[in-house]
């Protein structure tokens, strides 16, 4: 099924039926929203492009994009805006507890742009952003989404002594492709970061994402699943690539939702504990849920 020859999209055609969804507009989301304006934060919902906004925020959840909006790197499959960043703004992780407070969420994702121009790559907001959440609301989960850290280990620590309750940072695609869509980026240095938070906080789930339909073929995807399990992954989350603008990298075609289940099953033959696969899925979509099987896993091995 997924052998199929690839197809490159006509930029006009219009998206399947299974990509189509509801304009946001409801009550929450507005209140969401307004709470962002208010404290004048950044949300990846907004900057990337997410289709899932409507439905994450009328639920009351929302992704946090700190250290800015404007990122050193331009990867041609990214919404976000890329050049030199504005000063960095310290007052940063204090405006995003008060939202979260606010919000009264009872799990929170962080992510951010790359900050190659910082000496600690922004790890340091980071951590302090974790320890606001928590100071303000103890029982709130708080989810990282971070970058690479251009493969420092020292920033990577500085995260996970904070205590997120997962680590999460994206494969976005294989590793015949890094050249191509992700600029700056080194697939060894992904699995070297992502085996590093195993062995440095065992307790702490890793969490990692990819998206389809950048040209990748079924095997080289599998592999990847298998990779990413010998550095002990345990969550994974498989969405489809939607190009951005004409400026971005092509989209080859759509995947089915059959093919996304069909991949689903195959990664969790391999011992992930949860896999989130489908046409609109992203690395938040459903985090709570995700967290909940990772954790779950961890109980059981240690009973072993």
């Amino acid at each position: 099924m997924i052998e199929a020859p690839l197809q490159f999209i006509n930029p006009r055609e219009p998206k399947p039926e299974w990509l189509k969804v509801r304009a946001p507009g409801s009550e929450n989301y507005l209140r969401l929203r307004g709470i962002m304006r208010e404290l004048k934060l950044n949300t990846v919902c907004e900057d990337a492009h997410c289709p899932n906004i409507g439905e994450c925020w009328h639920h009351g959840t929302a992704t946090f994009m700190i250290l800015g909006d404007i990122c050193t790197r331009a990867c041609t499959y990214c919404a976000v805006a890329h050049g030199r960043p504005a000063t960095l703004d310290i007052d940063e992780p204090r405006r995003v507890g008060e939202a979260v407070e606010k919000m009264g969420l009872k799990y929170a994702v962080i992510t951010s742009v790359d900050r190659d121009d910082l000496a600690d790559c922004g790890a340091g907001i980071y951590a302090q952003t974790i320890r606001d959440i928590k100071r303000r609301l103890p029982d709130c989960r708080v989810e990282v989404l971070i970058p690479d850290f251009k493969g420092e280990e020292s920033s990577l620590r500085t995260v996970l002594d904070a205590r997120p309750d997962v680590l999460n940072h994206n494969t976005e695609t294989v590793p015949r492709l890094y050249r191509a869509v992700r600029s700056g980026g080194k697939y060894s240095r992904l699995l070297e970061l992502l085996d590093r938070s195993r062995k440095y906080a065992p307790g702490i789930p890793t969490k990692t994402g990819m998206m389809m339909g950048l040209g990748e073929e079924k095997d080289e995807v599998v592999q990847v699943f298998k990779d990413l399990r010998d550095v002990g992954v345990s969550i994974l989350t498989l969405g489809q690539y939607l190009r951005p603008s004409s400026d971005h990298a092509v989209m080859t075609r759509y995947y089915t939702p059959d093919e996304f289940r069909e991949l689903k099953q195959i990664a969790l033959g391999l011992g992930f504990a949860h896999v989130e696969s489908g046409p609109l899925v992203r690395s938040s979509y459903h985090a709570h849920e995700q967290a909940d099987a990772a954790d779950a896993a961890l109980a059981a091995s240690r009973q072993q």
